[in-house]
């Protein structure tokens, strides 16, 4: 979802009513980042507060390549990585995840052996309908086993783009929520849904509904689903003593623009780049009585901080073995202070770029190749800006190009080396980047290596089902990632 998909950062047809109160009762956050412009290695940085490149998910077999978590990947979140829900059991906390896991597929990297106590969802995204000779249907999970597949059990229609999946999540998280409030059970929801990822769905009340198209069809259904379960709170009477934040893995999709993409609003591009519109996302902070209504916050968040943030939150401390990316944003959320820090925009291996303040320094510059380019994949369509959309990939650790985001949001101005405040900016940025590749090290690379053996052909439960199917004889590949 896009930074400009909300009535609440400007989008014009209004469609999010319930999201754009949510920002009434709340505090918009109009800099908040995910860590990588790609859904896997996002959600990852997300539950471990550390960028992507620090937990491994992120690829070494080519510079600066986007890699996620398909079927036929053998890694996953590590064993050696603290996730969220594992830190905050030790403060009595029961952890539900509901929609797309995607830190890996196989039984080790299961979420309820990373800290989870229930799943309903799936380890992948809802691509299909496969064969299940060459390729297996996604399946769909109720904890530790299936209990059904996407297309086969749990309909898409790609044709009508019609799917109850939605409504299913809801009433799931609704469920939760009222089974912790009856036991007195603290608790964290993660409401991972993926309506609004290509092939886009909404349930039939919402399909045409929208002046936006079947996308649009999707945020409404998003909308109205967060709005009943913030009434939820309320009704039962739980809704002062719980934080809620809204946001998104990374932006629009403009490769699947416009018929199934959404908007990044005036920033530059969209998901798979390091650009504004690929890493800049709508985020709301909700919590009555103790965030002031109407808040905007200009702090630099990051999805990292919704780790340590809870932690804060649960009153613990973040682990101290390891490096932590996220920062406790509860200052900025509850007085209104700014707390200086900057965002790093990782793609693959590489840092490609740096925000401090209003600067953003870019060091590698790179949309996509010149070769998926002519097949038609654009992730700027209609915003080319020469020397800056490249389709080759461009070096400027020398001469970093410098914009400032507040009056150039867009990307589309580079200032002048030679300039006074170009100077300035980069001494300032230069000391940052020091500080960082001088701690910076990366974990084993979970996302090199590809085998079909490993693909979802016989997950747990499928027994029970009559589901299993005969994996092909392994056979480990190099993964290629094309961007």
């Amino acid at each position: 979802m896009g930074w400009g998909d909300l009535g609440a950062f400007g989008e014009p047809s209004k469609e999010t009513p319930n999201l754009d109160q949510m920002a009434s009762e709340g505090m918009l956050f109009l800099d908040f980042y995910t860590a990588n412009p790609l859904c896997s290695p996002s959600r990852a940085a997300l539950l471990t507060g550390r960028l992507p490149v620090r937990n491994g998910f992120y690829t070494t077999n080519a510079h600066a390549r986007n890699a996620y978590t398909p079927q036929d990947i053998v890694g996953g979140i590590p064993d050696s990585e603290l996730l969220l829900p594992e830190m905050l059991k030790k403060a009595g906390y029961v952890n539900k995840i509901i929609g797309k896991w995607h830190l890996g597929h196989r039984p080790q990297f299961h979420p309820l052996k990373h800290g989870f106590d229930e799943w309903f969802g799936s380890p992948n995204c809802h691509f299909g309908p496969f064969d299940n000779r060459a390729l297996p249907n996604i399946p769909v999970y109720r904890d530790w086993e299936m209990i059904g597949s996407y297309r086969l059990d749990f309909k898409i229609d790609l044709k009508t783009g019609e799917a109850n999946l939605t409504q299913i999540y809801l009433q799931e998280a609704l469920d939760f929520i009222s089974k912790q409030q009856a036991s007195q059970q603290p608790f964290f929801l993660y409401w991972a849904i993926d309506a609004t990822h290509a092939p886009v769905y909404a349930s039939k009340p919402f399909l045409g509904t929208s002046q936006r198209g079947l996308y649009g069809d999707a945020v409404r259904e998003i909308d109205d689903s967060i709005g009943k379960m913030l009434k939820h709170l309320q009704k039962l009477g739980i809704s002062e003593n719980t934080f809620v934040f809204f946001t998104s893995d990374n932006g629009a999709a403009l490769i699947s623009a416009p018929k199934q993409g959404g908007s990044n609003g005036r920033f530059l591009c969209g998901k798979q780049t390091t650009f504004e519109g690929g890493m800049r996302e709508p985020a709301i902070a909700w919590w009555p009585g103790h965030i002031p209504a109407g808040g905007v916050s200009h702090q630099l968040g990051n999805v990292m901080d919704l780790f340590t943030t809870s932690l804060s939150l649960a009153g613990l401390q973040p682990p101290s073995d390891r490096q932590i990316d996220g920062i406790d944003l509860l200052p900025a959320i509850l007085q209104g202070k700014l707390i200086d820090r900057p965002i790093f925009y990782y793609r693959g291996n590489e840092m490609m770029a740096v925000r401090v303040g209003l600067y953003k320094a870019h060091y590698w510059t790179w949309s996509n190749s010149w070769e998926e380019y002519s097949k038609g994949i654009d992730f700027c369509p209609g915003q080319n800006v020469t020397g800056v959309t490249t389709h080759t990939q461009e070096e400027h650790t020398t001469l970093p190009l410098l914009f400032h985001l507040g009056r150039d949001p867009g990307e589309k101005y580079p200032l002048s080396f030679a300039s006074d405040e170009y100077q300035r900016a980069m001494d300032r940025i230069s000391i940052v980047v020091q500080q960082h590749r001088a701690t910076m090290v990366p974990g084993v690379p979970q996302l090199n290596v590809c085998d079909k053996a490993v693909m979802n052909w016989s997950p747990p439960g499928c027994g029970k089902l009559g589901k299993c199917l005969k994996p092909p004889k392994s056979d480990p590949q190099k993964c290629f990632w094309p961007h």
